[in-house]
């Protein structure tokens, strides 16, 4: 396993984080446990989460799953960078309540010790804030953060699908105010989805964040969805499919294949390697649903990419540049 810095941090992460999405309302909880220890004898140490996982009435199912896990002992707490999020509404869908969702400093307290509970851990290593809160202003968020950091509860904290400007917004305030800020941005960012380089990943590589992208291989459109569905396989659902319907993204993503074909390379694994040489990166957030599947998402971490394929799927799936480049003179 190779291993990075997280940001401007002194914490060491793995190259691949594991995301838990699927963890209850795809993968049951053995299977999920069994996912979580090869990727810790692998050398992944770090796990994302967050307390909406588990979705509609099993919200926080997926925190306790991990949790479970942790029970188990063996240094699998002591071993994992653990990190999970806040934002969206915990209440009951057919009985929501005001400020069990968003950024407030009450909400904020509140979501974090039952996070806590359902982690069965006394700590989280970085507690990240899953959207924008245009609500709250950061001079409370920030406050709330602080009181958790002394209290033991968090060491860092992240953001994630923040704009660049919020980025800037956000450490500016913790800045002024005396704390360490953000230390990490999760973003949507693949081969196919670019648009975070002109603004998102500059601020946070000016602020000092560690970039995690979210939705490696887009929904599964990277995956080698057009060579599985001629091969019988798995069809493309979601995202990929909505994807796939428009004739010019079906091209481009035949080129994608076809280009890696010709030089015996995985989708899969290709779309992963090429995040790990993008400037910034810390490391894609891997989603497996299977064990088989984090197998695959591993090697990538092997994956050497030459300048000829480089060059080849900057042509194929071509950036918006910098900005102010990208949309003026």
């Amino acid at each position: 396993m190779k291993y990075t810095q997280l940001g401007r941090t002194g914490l060491k992460v793995s190259r691949l984080v594991l995301g838990t999405m699927n963890f209850g309302p795809q993968t049951d909880e053995p299977t999920s446990h069994s996912i979580m220890d090869a990727a810790l004898d692998a050398g992944l140490n770090f796990f994302d989460t967050a307390n909406v996982y588990g979705w509609g009435e099993n919200k926080g199912r997926t925190e306790e799953i991990i949790g479970t896990w942790f029970a188990q002992g063996g240094g699998r707490r002591e071993k994992t960078v653990l990190a999970t999020k806040v934002y969206g509404s915990m209440s009951a869908q057919d009985d929501p309540w005001p400020n069990h969702d968003r950024l407030s400093a009450l909400n904020i307290r509140r979501a974090v010790d039952a996070s806590l509970k359902r982690l069965q851990t006394d700590h989280i290593d970085v507690y990240q804030f899953h959207h924008v809160d245009r609500r709250t202003p950061f001079e409370e968020i920030w406050q709330a953060i602080d009181v958790l950091v002394r209290q033991g509860k968090i060491l860092y904290a992240g953001s994630s699908n923040f704009p660049g400007y919020k980025i800037a917004q956000a450490n500016e305030t913790a800045a002024r105010l005396g704390r360490l800020g953000l230390v990490s941005e999760q973003c949507l960012y693949n081969l196919a989805e670019r648009r975070a380089e002109m603004e998102v990943i500059p601020a946070a590589q000016e602020y000092g964040l560690g970039v995690i992208p979210w939705s490696p291989l887009h929904g599964g459109l990277l995956g080698g969805v057009i060579r599985k569905e001629a091969e019988g396989g798995r069809r493309a659902s979601g995202r990929s499919a909505d994807a796939l319907a428009n004739s010019s993204v079906r091209a481009q993503v035949q080129a994608y294949e076809d280009l890696l074909d010709k030089h015996g390379l995985e989708p899969g694994e290709t779309a992963l390697a090429w995040l790990l040489t993008r400037p910034g990166v810390t490391g894609p957030i891997v989603g497996p649903r299977t064990a088989e599947q984090l197998a695959g998402a591993l090697r990538a971490l092997e994956l050497e990419l030459g300048e000829e394929v480089l060059t080849a799927l900057d042509e194929v799936f071509p950036g918006p540049g910098p900005s102010p480049e990208a949309f003026a003179w």
